[in-house]
């Protein structure tokens, strides 16, 4: 069997550039480990099952608007301050198009490509301003302008997962159990799978995914079960 090469098969990198992957999968690991502490926090100071259901619901709101709202915001603000530097670049290839030019050849010089050929790429890039601005914005950014991720996709995509991760955790309640246990286990099985998930992307071992966000997930819990046990024995809970 031939082993065709990876340049010529017609797909042979993920797309990373989409903008949904980073949001759905940081949306879904913090809703796990955001709703798991909450509840076992509030859990370990002795409320009632009816309290940890609605500190849950009311975690998995705010926190699914808070991160759609932030991922909107922070996309949308990277994504303005990459269209102000590719004007800038605009209006120096306007006004210095010769100074750009050796400027980029310079720049392929020290990656070691002869000077001549690199200033006659240069200059053939010079002659058409729209791919001689797509090529110093990547050579001198490292973005693609014509490539920029969605902030409607990222705060859609964090909404969502959050939402998702933080009610795994919850299902043991909704469901009509009452044992915290039982829905600490849960949502640890859900850090466990979601961390085996986002392992697949990487090409990392699944299990050690999903065993770096259960211990992640352990140790917040566990702080925040030990403060709320603290706090609910001073206060006199339970």
């Amino acid at each position: 069997m031939t082993d065709t090469p990876a340049a010529l098969r017609e797909a042979h990198h993920a797309d990373v550039s989409g903008g949904w992957l980073r949001p759905a999968v940081f949306g879904a690991m913090d809703g796990l480990v955001t709703n798991i502490a909450l509840i076992a926090g509030v859990g370990g100071g002795g409320v009632s099952p009816r309290s940890i259901v609605l500190t849950g619901t009311a975690g998995l709101v705010a926190g699914a608007i808070s991160m759609g709202l932030g991922e909107y915001t922070s996309v949308r603000s990277a994504n303005e301050q990459v269209a102000a530097e590719v004007a800038k670049e605009r209006r120096e290839l306007e006004r210095h198009p010769e100074a750009e030019a050796r400027e980029l050849a310079q720049a392929w010089v020290a990656r070691g490509l002869p000077h001549d050929l690199a200033m006659q790429v240069a200059e053939a890039v010079r002659r058409n301003p729209e791919e001689a601005l797509r090529v110093h914005v990547r050579e001198e950014l490292g973005v693609d302008p014509d490539d920029q991720p969605s902030p409607w996709a990222a705060a859609i995509s964090s909404f969502l997962f959050f939402s998702v991760g933080a009610l795994v955790p919850l299902l043991t309640y909704l469901f009509g159990a009452t044992s915290l246990w039982l829905a600490l286990g849960v949502g640890g099985l859900g850090l466990f799978a979601a961390g085996a998930v986002v392992a697949r992307f990487t090409a990392r071992p699944w299990w050690t995914g999903g065993l770096r966000q259960l211990l992640l997930g352990a140790l917040a819990a566990g702080a925040t079960y030990l403060i709320g046990a603290l706090i609910g024995v001073q206060g006199g809970i339970g």
